[in-house]
């Protein structure tokens, strides 16, 4: 009897590593910005209410950076006991590039974390401001070189084959291969909204329940303005990917709106696809809308899954569900933004109940978004790992499926304790406003 599929749990365990690991990158990407937003204002000010905020939520952002630390390291080590042969022949492009991360992003980060977290007393509040900023644009630069070693995966280029290695020749290219520029500025762009709707589900939280209802107010007004811009950029930023993605992965587009057959693409509302037979039960669609948005013409002819053979295709209703699960949630992105800018000049929006019951559920929105959108990016690649150029089968290390399953076993329950234990940490910090408005404020002045 065959053992487990090493190649299939190989991918299991990518997948629930970087689940873990891309939530916290999202989250501290935006929360840095708006902490150093929020100290500016604070050393403007010296409001003391505004000094416990920039406190509590640095507490916040270094839990969850050490949360995000970890779960990167565990990525690093997986290129090489999960995907050996994959790093073999691609390690001159991809090593050097998470290599700048590190020299770069992690010790830029680093070398001012420690001010930011204990040297609020002991520094000026300018060069703890400097070093605040400082952390923030760590976060910046290693979402850049991050996001440019995945885009080559899915669009490379500045490269050559030789003996089945892949050697740069051009490095230019390489960084700024033509799916870098969309996918850097969709991921930073839905980084600052998962922590925007985290920073104003809170403050509407404490205005719900009646507590900490000046730091309530000042989080929810300082982070509307930012999703009021953010939530429809998004959309212009997806469909200038979206364009990317049509020139570039075809059969990704293709499997995003389970379209089988080539020409006029309608946008489908809901459908079960059947990769077996290779058709959509239950389909509800609006004729030619799909071609109007990916090729700006009712006429358009968009490429079908019926063009590749079988085993050339994503795995479509994963790629077709995820993407309708992100854009629902942009959707419901967009409706918060607005209302809530609507509800304030009305003077209504500390208020409306409604409005901040719905912040408060939408806190996780973000998290959810990203997720469904890396896994449409990630499954809709499939079954390459190098888009055109490597297959994901041919990138796995040979070792037995027994040991990839028993690390994987391992992996889950290690990260579902520790990971659990560090939400709830943080979660218990974001509760306490109550407390702290009635505390002293030494903090603050």
């Amino acid at each position: 009897m065959d053992g487990p599929d090493p190649l299939l749990l190989s991918r299991i365990q990518f997948g629930v590593t970087i689940g873990f690991h891309i939530l916290f990158p999202s989250l501290n990407i935006g929360l840095a910005g708006w902490i150093a937003i929020l100290e500016f204002r604070w050393l403007r000010s010296g409001d003391p209410v505004i000094g416990r905020l920039v406190q509590r939520w640095t507490h916040v952002f270094a839990i969850a950076f050490g949360m995000g630390v970890v779960s990167g390291i565990v990525l690093s080590y997986e290129f090489g006991t999960n995907w050996s042969v994959f790093s073999e022949r691609t390690g001159n492009v991809l090593g050097p590039l998470l290599a700048y991360e590190v020299l770069t992003a992690f010790f830029l980060e680093a070398s001012f974390l420690g001010i930011m977290l204990f040297g609020r007393s002991r520094v000026p509040r300018g060069v703890h401001f400097f070093a605040t900023c400082m952390v923030a644009l760590g976060t910046l630069i290693s979402a850049f070189w991050v996001l440019a070693a995945n885009s080559w995966m899915h669009t490379p280029a500045g490269f050559v084959e030789n003996a089945g290695r892949f050697d740069v020749v051009d490095w230019f290219a390489v960084v700024f291969n033509p799916s870098f520029p969309y996918r850097l500025a969709h991921m930073v762009t839905a980084a600052y909204l998962t922590a925007g709707f985290v920073i104003a589900g809170v403050g509407a939280w404490h205005l719900l329940r009646g507590r900490a209802a000046d730091e309530g107010r000042i989080m929810l007004c300082s982070a509307l303005p930012l999703l009021a811009v953010l939530a429809p950029l998004q959309v212009f930023i997806g469909d200038l990917h979206g364009l990317q993605v049509r020139d570039y992965q075809p059969a990704k587009l293709a499997a995003i709106e389970a379209h089988w057959e080539t020409g006029p693409m309608p946008l489908i509302l809901f459908a079960w696809p059947d990769m077996a037979a290779a058709r959509n039960r239950m389909e509800i669609a609006v004729p030619k809308l799909g071609s109007l948005i990916v090729t700006h013409s009712l006429d358009g002819t968009v490429t079908g899954l019926k063009a590749y053979a079988p085993e050339d295709r994503p795995h479509v209703p994963i790629v077709f569900w995820s993407f309708r699960v992100m854009v629902a949630i942009g959707v419901v992105m967009l409706f918060a933004a607005f209302a809530g800018i609507v509800l304030w000049l009305r003077g209504r929006l500390f208020t409306a109940r409604w409005y901040l019951r719905l912040m408060t559920l939408a806190m996780p929105s973000g998290f959810i978004a990203v997720l469904a959108g890396w896994i449409t990016a990630e499954v809709g690649r499939q079954p390459w790992i190098v888009q055109g150029l490597m297959r994901t089968a041919d990138g796995v290390s040979p070792v037995p499926g027994s040991s990839v399953a028993a690390s994987l076993v391992l992996f889950v329950l290690v990260y579902g304790v520790v990971f659990s234990a560090g939400l709830y940490y943080m979660a218990h910090l974001l509760r306490d406003g109550a407390s702290a408005e009635a505390a002293s404020g030494k903090e603050g002045r």
